[in-house]
């Protein structure tokens, strides 16, 4: 949760939030259109600054599933897959996530204007006569989907290391 939660934790990292797929559709036929010549790399920063600010919130949810752990499950992660841990993190606390996640990346997008950079571009795309299928001007749940996405990828990848390397138990419960 720090790793992403800090500056470029997203932007400057295998998690990086990409555009979405009709987004690039999109930035590439702005690259020509004066005023939109960096919209693909601004939206990308700006996507990411959000769930960098939303990824804080998921400490106390992650917290609350823990505590809230069975005998069943600490023993189905001890002896389950190399990422059972993770498996029970994301399915006890996907749902909470999102709704914790999803208000301060609307606020987030919204504080540096992603949404109404991202809309204003769409709207734009969308006049262009002759470009077939009309994009979607919304980000929130695109954006709130790729911060989880890669927050439980963060975690998968952080349980294999400390499965698999005994250096990387550092606290008496872990070793």
């Amino acid at each position: 949760v720090r790793l992403l939660a800090a500056e470029n934790g997203y932007l400057g990292s295998a998690y990086q939030i990409p555009l979405p797929a009709e987004a690039e559709k999109v930035a590439q036929k702005l690259r020509n259109v004066p005023g939109f010549g960096d919209f693909e790399a601004n939206l990308i920063e700006k996507l990411n600054r959000a769930a960098e600010a939303a990824a804080a919130q998921a400490s106390p949810i992650f917290l609350a599933a823990i505590q809230n752990m069975n005998f069943q499950d600490a023993y189905a992660i001890l002896t389950g897959a190399q990422d059972a841990a993770t498996r029970y993190l994301e399915t006890s606390t996907y749902e909470a996530l999102y709704e914790a996640f999803r208000p301060v990346i609307i606020q987030s997008l919204d504080e540096v204007n992603a949404r109404t950079y991202w809309k204003r571009g769409a709207d734009t795309y969308n006049r262009i006569p002759c470009i077939g299928e009309k994009v979607n001007p919304e980000l929130d749940d695109y954006v709130t989907q790729k911060a989880l996405t890669g927050l439980f990828a963060l975690i998968q990848e952080k349980e294999a290391g400390i499965r698999g390397n005994p250096a990387e138990r550092t606290t008496d419960l872990l070793k």
